[in-house]
């Protein structure tokens, strides 16, 4: 018998209480509201804004104001220090480092118990239940998850604390029956240098009977190409012939869509974008034909919304289709009305569905044209499909008024597999850019400010060695797509040079 018809019992119960987020948004959102205030009504924090005497959202919100990390983080490096009942109940013992900010290298996001539990480890559950419902012909646990993560490192030298990349610490914390059907094992999940690692998990993999596969698409293409390397075979589905599923998140998945479908042709393979960041694990797509995400509402996650452009914060029962909106999210890991940084637009408010639009500090706006991450993937997407293109990895950033008031975008985009024509894909990409966004479009009007972008080719590998340089080859790092500063794509280029 199927180990995977046995184990699919133990999700029927989950599927069921799912069935509450088509209905019952706002009673789910509200019941984690009174749950979180409970929890840490004795906190440092929960004194402070008089969690126990908070009995609605309105009241909440009146007590309790909006904070981006530099608001926490002070305390949250006397949590890192050991201290107790800061932003949440009892002791912190792990840390997400996570991206820096505009004052420090890293933010270290509090990941508690509770927060494993009933946030990062329940998703991971969903995504699971979620995807054997979809496909009840399914042999998932018939054969290996290959998972993969980051490097981890002590916090402060305290006993048993550590800082270091979510995965890591999911995976050191994660039950020891998961290491069963897992690969690669935890010694070498965990190596901080990626090329070793990638050579290691290749090499553990190759000749085990890998059904699914986890991580960010970036990072795990290039574990797969390493495997393909030493296999020396044509396709994926040749070294793993069981292969099903690609649970994704991280960064967008649409740059690299047409490069996993070569690399594996298999029809019944399957992909399923997932939501996770170090803040917490906020979505799933639960429907393979949309690429909208299912907002998880009964996590130890509050949510607000602020819609993009105005002071106006609402929460979820408030949003509306078709608008963007900049995360706020309360959770039980000591984040309180916390400005993620990214931003999300409603496709379905019944049940409650979004997709990634971008972030809130990843666009570019230097001459009102308000051009987000949304806009940037759907133009290459389009810009591909017509000239048959592949982008790997890009950036993008202004390049500022000359004297004759004349600016205009440069993009730098790797391909894996460059357009015949460079100009063409270039006018592909600028004219469905206008379309997309208005803003831009009417700044690109007849040249007058804003002039026909530029793009300039990457060698091959340049985006791999500018993270390697900066530290962060591997794990959940990402190359930032937009900016508004030419700092990131200055030092790209010298690096090119």
């Amino acid at each position: 018998m199927s180990l995977t018809n046995i184990v699919r019992h133990i999700f029927v119960h989950r599927m069921h209480e799912l069935e509450r987020h088509q209905k019952e948004g706002e009673a789910l959102q509200c019941e984690v509201l009174h749950r979180l205030l409970a929890q840490a009504s004795n906190t440092e924090i929960g004194r402070k804004y008089a969690f126990s005497a908070t009995k609605d959202y309105d009241t909440f919100v009146r007590n309790c104001p909006v904070n981006t990390y530099e608001e926490l983080k002070e305390q949250i490096d006397r949590m890192r220090h050991g201290e107790t009942n800061i932003l949440w109940n009892g002791r912190v013992k792990w840390y997400a480092k996570s991206s820096g900010t505009t004052n420090d290298k890293s933010k270290f996001i509090p990941v508690s118990s509770d927060g494993l539990k009933n946030i990062h480890y329940k998703g991971g559950f969903d995504s699971v239940a979620l995807y054997l419902r979809n496909n009840p012909q399914s042999r998932l646990f018939d054969g290996r998850a290959l998972i993969l993560g980051g490097s981890h490192a002590p916090n402060y030298n305290l006993p048993d604390s550590l800082v270091g990349d979510l995965s890591a610490i999911l995976i050191e914390n994660i039950n020891p029956l998961a290491n069963l059907v897992r690969i690669p094992k935890k010694k070498t999940a965990l190596l901080e240098d990626f090329e070793v690692k990638r050579d290691r998990i290749a090499h553990e993999a190759l000749h085990k009977n890998v059904t699914n596969i986890s991580g960010v698409p970036s990072w795990m293409l290039s574990v797969l190409n390493r495997v393909m390397e030493i296999s020396g075979k044509t396709h994926l589905e040749e070294v793993w012939p069981n292969l099903e599923v690609f649970f994704h998140g991280g960064v967008a998945f649409t740059p690299y869509r047409k490069q996993y479908e070569q690399l594996i042709t298999s029809p019944k393979m399957h992909y399923m974008e997932t939501y996770n960041a170090s803040e917490g694990f906020f979505g799933l797509q639960d429907d393979p034909s949309d690429k909208a995400m299912l907002l998880m509402l009964d996590y130890d996650v509050f949510y607000e919304f602020q819609e993009m452009g105005t002071d106006n914060i609402v929460p979820l029962w408030g949003v509306e289709k078709d608008k963007n909106y900049a995360m706020i999210i309360t959770t039980s890991c000591g984040l309180w009305r916390y400005m993620i940084g990214d931003t999300i637009r409603f496709t379905s408010t019944n049940p409650y569905k979004f997709v990634i639009s971008g972030r809130t500090k990843s666009f570019i706006n230097a001459f009102g044209e308000e051009l987000i991450v949304d806009n940037a993937e759907q133009g290459l997407a389009y810009a591909c499909q017509q000239t048959g293109a592949e982008v790997l990895e890009y950036t993008a950033a202004p390049v500022f008024m000359d004297a004759n008031a004349k600016c205009r975008h440069q993009w730098l985009i790797e391909f894996s597999t460059p357009p015949a024509d460079l100009q063409q894909f270039s006018d592909l990409l600028d004219r469905r850019l206008q379309e997309l966004n208005s803003d831009y479009e009417a700044k690109r009007y007849k040249n007058i400010t804003l002039q026909h972008l530029e793009i300039i080719p990457a060698r091959k590998g340049l985006f791999n060695d500018w993270l390697k340089q900066r530290g962060k080859l591997g794990g959940q790092h990402k190359v930032p797509r937009l900016s508004n500063s030419r700092e990131h794509i200055e030092q790209l280029l010298k690096l090119q040079s």
